[in-house]
């Protein structure tokens, strides 16, 4: 269990998601969190699913919060930032996890030597299965780094970086759930394309995909030696494959991750 405070600028769907991961996980409670969002409505909805104390002023955040988690849309980071800088004190850990925003860029608009962690997580953190990566800021010690470690091991996954690698990480697993669930979405839509039921493909689709995943986790194998030990010569899977490889799937992927990492740098560099 924490003991720091932690307090949530924006109530958006990963503010969401972390809440109930670091809760479901016991690292915190919900006297111990307290989440702030302009939208009333957002606010009550929040309170009501994990009885986290809400707010729609960020002053309130600042005073109440040690470790203050910025989860705002990267275009309006600014203004939160422009809207606490006068609250922020040595006390005060700030972690950000708006896509794409670098952390001379947050340290610019705080008071000098404010202690900034850069965070990538996914959605999955809501279920204990989140794939997270940081960077230290300049003024970050080592002792915040374990913090934001523990917070954020809690709900998955989590991997210290150099800052220059994190587009990269949004662009595979920031953005990476919605590519697979898009390709769950087509499993299923092809067996319900051959007669079985909807609900059945899309449960045995979903399972197929989180058994291979814990295939690669936990074998350690690579992809391509786990996909050659399911593909019989003349078999069925090869000809699936072939068809994949005449859709460009790998290529597409590639290239979608790409695109999403250099969004993400283009975000930054806009600011």
């Amino acid at each position: 269990m924490l003991n720091e405070k932690i307090g949530f600028i924006g109530g958006g769907k990963m503010a969401e998601a972390l809440c109930k991961g670091i809760i479901n996980a016991g690292l915190s409670n919900s006297n111990n969190m307290m989440v702030s969002d302009v939208i009333a409505e957002r606010c009550r909805l929040l309170n009501k699913e994990t009885g986290i104390q809400t707010t729609q002023n960020n002053h309130d955040i600042a005073a109440f919060a040690d470790v203050i988690i910025l989860a705002v849309k990267p275009q309006i980071i600014g203004k939160a930032l422009t809207d606490i800088k006068n609250d922020i004190t040595p006390r005060h850990l700030i972690i950000s996890i708006a896509a794409g925003i670098p952390i001379h860029f947050i340290e610019s608009k705080l008071r000098e030597n404010v202690r900034v962690i850069r965070v990538m997580p996914n959605t999955p953190c809501l279920i204990a299965s989140s794939a997270t990566a940081f960077a230290l800021g300049t003024h970050a010690t080592e002792s915040d780094g374990t913090l934001a470690y523990n917070i954020f091991n809690a709900v998955g996954k989590v991997f210290q970086l150099e800052e220059k690698y994190l587009d990269a990480v949004t662009g595979v697993s920031g953005s990476g759930p919605a590519y697979v669930y898009m390709f769950i979405e087509a499993l299923s839509d092809g067996g319900v394309k051959m007669g079985l039921p909807r609900e059945i493909a899309t449960t045995l689709a979903a399972q197929t995909v989180l058994g291979a995943a814990k295939m690669v986790l936990e074998t350690g194998q690579h992809p391509a030696q786990l996909k050659d030990a399911v593909t019989s010569p003349a078999g069925t899977t090869i000809d699936g494959i072939s068809k994949l490889e005449d859709g460009g799937l790998r290529a597409t992927v590639i290239n979608a991750v790409e695109s999403a990492a250099l969004k993400s740098k283009k975000l930054g560099e806009l600011l």
